[in-house]
């Protein structure tokens, strides 16, 4: 029997491609919606993605230029690429998910960021008993969600998420507006890192977050540990 039957899992991807003032693109990181979504339907769980303005969400030139062996998969995968190319408005989403994972991509600093409809979602989710996920720069989508009491969600809460210093070996550090590793930490959330560029995700609780794309899968793993302790 699959370890997800019966389970909902919504991933959420960024609607914006332009990086910044410069002229390059970005969007969505490939490997951190690729690997996730295939960790979590080969468990069984039902997944669709969501992004700010539905249909067609843009992945980061880069990110399908470098693609390693998931992400091909992924792009080869009529159903899964059928589901990108027609994202959901998150702000009509309406149905319950068992869990959220945001994926990062630098296009979620500025859309997702700031995004209303996903931090109520979010925010009710999480009440709900849903477990939240994001990985990379898709915990930007943190900054604005409030738990019950009104105080972020990542207050005192272990959170991994792109490091400062990555954004600086990225040489974008610059370009973004606004440090992750920085507002995490000021939002008082107990930030936790592992190497540069290496897989490092955390869990606590039903939040669960991974540093950078080589941690999608160890994210992805998390929330399916995370959903077996719930059933």
């Amino acid at each position: 029997m699959k370890l997800l039957a019966a389970v909902k899992i919504l991933l959420i991807v960024t609607s914006h491609e332009q990086l910044g003032d410069t002229p390059e693109r970005t969007g969505y990181w490939l490997e951190e919606l690729a690997a996730p979504y295939k960790e979590f339907t080969e468990a069984g769980a039902q997944v669709d993605i969501a992004s700010p303005r539905g249909g067609k969400a843009p992945a980061d030139p880069k990110s399908v230029k470098d693609a390693d062996e998931v992400s091909k998969a992924f792009l080869a995968d009529p159903q899964a690429v059928k589901k990108v190319e027609n994202t959901l408005v998150l702000e009509k989403v309406k149905d319950t998910y068992d869990a959220y994972f945001v994926v990062g991509g630098h296009g979620v600093m500025w859309d997702l960021a700031v995004h209303t409809p996903l931090q109520r979602l979010l925010a009710d989710g999480y009440a709900r008993g849903s477990v939240v996920a994001a990985v990379c720069h898709g915990p930007a989508a943190l900054v604005g969600v409030k738990d019950k009491e009104g105080r972020p969600l990542v207050a005192g809460k272990r959170v991994a998420a792109f490091s400062n210093e990555e954004e600086q070996g990225a040489k974008l550090d610059k370009v973004v507006p606004f440090a992750l590793e920085t507002r995490l930490r000021e939002l008082g959330a107990r930030y936790e890192r592992g190497p540069m560029w290496k897989s490092f995700a955390v869990r606590d609780g039903r939040l669960v977050t991974g540093q950078n794309p080589a941690s999608s899968v160890a994210a992805a793993r998390e929330v399916i540990q995370a959903l077996k302790e719930k059933k």
